[in-house]
């Protein structure tokens, strides 16, 4: 794989930066903070994203890497694979995933994997390296080639890690010393006293043997609490029943109002049915009287004026009367007959005279009639106006009776009118209480009743609860003992856990570190004897992995030697050396080298000796040499090596 093109428009420092990378050594001249280390990092954050987390840092990347002076935060890269495949990626680092595109600028992002955490995964399908392994073998910083004699031990136990494990930071014995150790002290075993686990399962079977001693005090307990249960569900009931009560009493109430108003009217009708009766009664003595007073006045009348009429000297004074005239008028006529004239004559004056003494002698019997019938004149005046007396009452009567008629007939309307509503509402009421209750109502519930059970219900619950506020201070011992156990179990359950997992890593460990002794590590080892050889101009042949004194080499004469005995030189190009061939191992792909001032701490012997044996080396590979001075493009030219400059 070569990287062909870098196009950095804001990253860190960095801004509208151009660089074109060829196959072979590409040297980045710049000097301190110049953006060389920045250029790295975008590199290697093209390919893996950039994240927010500080991963143990003081601050992120993103962070780190994100422009002040400007909102673009973004680069592409150009790179072709071993295959001949050319790509093109570009990346916002505001965004998490980049846009990939192949060599036809085809956008082919949605061809990869993409993670929720990491984002697309494109160069790890393509490269089968992922960020860390990337980091701890592609790329090689200053400090860790740098190499003293204080640090050689530190540097022969990466390469022992490296030929043994795969990886520079990782020991097979060391690991599993530190896991043995770790279940040993941590943990413990079967065999193990005062030990995490020993020191838990002797503390449950210690509180075992106490809860045993309570736990019918526990059972007491539970038999109180399903009875307070009981009780709850009986207060509840009983307080649901009395909240019913009371709203059929307010019904009832309501009602009781409602009929007391029906009453009322009632005793309206029959205070109306009464007054009638009298006035009725009234009525009728009245028009009694008035018959009365009509009968005897005529009766009365009639027989005065019959009494006047039969009167026989009326009558005879009347006949003598007409008599008279009589006589005298014939005498008149025949006044030439004077017998007969004196005759009529004398009758007339006997005549006369006989009603002149009727008259006188009827005189004052006929004042006296006269004054009896002016009298009953007199009384049947008065009689006649008490008469109009009596049927102006009579009226009266009839009118009050036809107004309490009037009433009583509305009061009945009203008393059916408030039936009607009293019932109607006490419907609408009752189905209320059913619907809310969602049951059907007993209309007899008594409210003074179920108080009394309410109360009852009260006192059985709050003697249940002196009972078992009498028994809970026997108990907490156990409430307490059954918590601790519970936390016991559970670091016991945790410690099991730990345990397994540690035999289970431990399991995993001797597998691979068996696979890598079969299949890797011979790769390794023959790579790294190969490697020997030419640095040591055949001094040094083989180079073995040997668990009890790690990384040996065999001399010229057959005797092993440890690896400690080389030359910090020799150690330190075997080291970089084994990191390239990590990194084409575990990659399908031609990785690029990229050492940044990895050399700043070589004389110049050693830095001309490694540079030769780089370009010799891995001519196949695509190098990047980063560096703050001359010396590398000095000794390059001075050995006719070539190279592709990059100035920052």
């Amino acid at each position: 794989m070569n990287i062909k093109e870098i196009k950095i428009n804001s990253f860190g420092n960095i801004q509208n930066k151009e660089i074109e990378l060829t196959k072979g050594i590409n040297l980045v001249y710049g000097k301190n903070e110049s953006g060389k280390s920045t250029l790295l990092n975008f590199i290697t954050h093209m390919f893996y994203g950039i994240s927010k987390n500080k991963r143990g840092k003081v601050i992120s990347d993103y962070d780190k890497y994100l422009p002040w002076n400007t909102e673009e935060f973004s680069g592409k890269i150009k790179y072709e694979l071993d295959a001949g495949e050319t790509f093109e990626v570009f990346r916002n680092f505001k965004k998490k995933d980049p846009v990939i595109l192949d060599g036809q600028y085809e956008d082919v992002s949605s061809q990869y994997i993409v993670d929720k955490t990491n984002g697309n995964q494109f160069f790890f399908e393509q490269t089968k390296m992922n960020e860390e392994t990337f980091l701890s073998s592609v790329v090689s910083e200053q400090e860790q080639i740098k190499i003293d004699k204080q640090t050689q031990n530190v540097l022969i136990q990466k390469l022992a890690n490296i030929a043994g494990t795969g990886d520079d930071t990782i020991s097979y014995k060391k690991a599993m010393d530190k896991l043995n150790k770790k279940q040993t002290e941590e943990i413990g075993t079967n065999r193990t006293q005062e030990k995490p686990i020993n020191i838990v399962q002797k503390n449950i079977e210690e509180l075992e043997m106490q809860k045993k001693e309570i736990i019918c005090l526990k059972s007491k307990i539970m038999e109180i609490e399903k009875e307070e249960n009981e009780m709850q569900n009986k207060l509840a009931e009983k307080k649901e029943e009395l909240e019913i009560a009371k709203q059929l009493k307010k019904i009832k109430e309501k009602e009781e109002l409602e009929k007391e108003k029906i009453k009322i009217n009632k005793n309206n009708i029959e205070n109306y049915e009464k007054e009638k009766i009298i006035l009725e009664k009234n009525k009728k003595e009245n028009e009694n009287k008035k018959e009365k007073i009509k009968e005897k006045n005529i009766k009365k009348w009639e027989e005065e004026k019959n009494k006047i009429k039969n009167n026989k000297i009326k009558k005879l004074l009347l006949i003598l009367l007409i008599l008279f005239i009589f006589i005298f008028l014939i005498q008149f006529i025949f006044m030439k007959n004077n017998i007969l004239n004196i005759i009529l004559g004398t009758l007339t004056i006997v005549d006369f005279a006989i009603f002149i003494t009727i008259i006188f002698y009827n005189k004052n019997k006929i004042k006296k009639i006269e004054k009896e019938i002016e009298k009953i004149n007199e009384e049947n005046k008065i009689k006649q106006e008490l008469l109009k007396n009596i049927e102006q009452e009579i009226e009266k009567n009839n009118s009050q009776i036809e107004i309490y008629n009037k009433n009583i007939i509305e009061q009945k309307k009203f008393i059916e009118k408030i039936n009607e509503k009293m019932n109607f509402e006490k419907n609408i009421e009752i189905n209320q209480i059913k619907n809310k209750y969602k049951k059907d109502i007993n209309e007899k519930l008594n409210v003074e009743n179920l108080e009394n059970e309410l109360q009852e219900i009260q006192i059985q619950e709050h003697r249940l609860q002196m009972e078992k506020e009498n028994i809970i201070p026997k108990i907490e011992q156990l409430a307490s003992i059954e918590e601790e156990l519970e936390l016991l179990n559970e670091q016991k359950q945790n410690l099991q856990k730990d345990n397994m997992s540690i035999e289970i890593a431990k399991t995993a460990l001797e597998e691979a570190y068996q696979i890598m002794k079969q299949n890797v590590t011979p790769k390794f080892t023959q790579e790294l004897s190969q490697i020997m050889q030419k640095i040591s101009n055949e001094k040094y042949k083989q180079v073995k992995l040997n668990e009890q004194e790690g990384m040996i080499v065999e001399k010229e004469d057959g005797e092993y030697v440890s690896i400690d005995r080389l030359s910090v030189g020799t150690i330190t190009q075997l080291y970089l050396s084994l990191r390239i061939a990590v990194s084409r191992e575990l990659s399908n792909e031609n990785m690029p080298i990229i050492l940044d001032e990895a050399f700043a701490y070589y004389d110049t012997e050693r830095l001309k000796n490694i540079l030769v044996y780089i370009y010799e080396e891995f001519k196949q590979s695509q190098i990047i040499l980063f560096t703050c001075t001359q010396r590398e493009k000095d000794l390059l030219e001075k050995e006719q090596i070539p190279f592709h400059m990059i100035t920052m």
